[in-house]
């Protein structure tokens, strides 16, 4: 169990890295000025709409703007303590993973049900956001795994070899 442990914390970790960086170049984009960003990254995102069909980016609607906005305040700062945590191998790793993981979860159940549920999504746009739950699922998962995987023990204490005063 503790070598599955690893092997899923260094996945998370290896996407929280990669999302640190992405988001604000691609995701953020809709809530910022243009000038914030170079033509390059703006290009970039044009470049991954008109590939993957997300029309969700391209139109942005309300709801998108506002799960963006929700992303900015509270999902991006959380993937940098998650980053922080893991490195620094800080005890509350497992509840910022928790956090993190429901409410990626939440807010891709939202864009999931939109792109589903409208059938306008490409194959190649549900390829792309399917793994975003899936991320979530496991952040959530690692989050509930205990880290040690040794039991409890709940029997009376040993004995020190001192008697108690009254």
């Amino acid at each position: 169990m503790g070598a599955l442990l690893k092997l899923v914390d260094v996945l998370l970790f290896l996407a929280f890295l990669l999302l640190a960086v992405v988001v604000p170049l691609i995701d953020f984009q809709e809530v910022f000025p243009k000038s914030f960003y170079p033509d390059f990254v703006i290009d970039l995102k044009r470049w991954y709409v008109a590939q993957s069909g997300d029309y969700l980016m391209a139109e942005a609607p309300h709801f998108v703007v506002g799960l963006i906005w929700f992303e900015l305040l509270f999902q991006w700062p959380l993937l940098f303590l998650n980053l922080y945590a893991f490195l620094s191998s800080k005890a509350w790793y497992k509840t910022t993973c928790l956090i993190y993981g429901v409410s990626l979860v939440s807010s891709m159940s939202a864009t999931m049900g939109e792109v589903v549920g409208s059938n306008r999504a490409s194959n190649t746009l549900l390829t792309i956001y399917w793994p975003f739950m899936g991320l979530g699922v496991l952040a959530t998962l690692r989050g509930l795994v205990p880290c040690s995987s040794k039991a409890p023990i709940n029997g009376p204490r040993p004995s020190n070899g001192r008697k108690k005063r009254a």
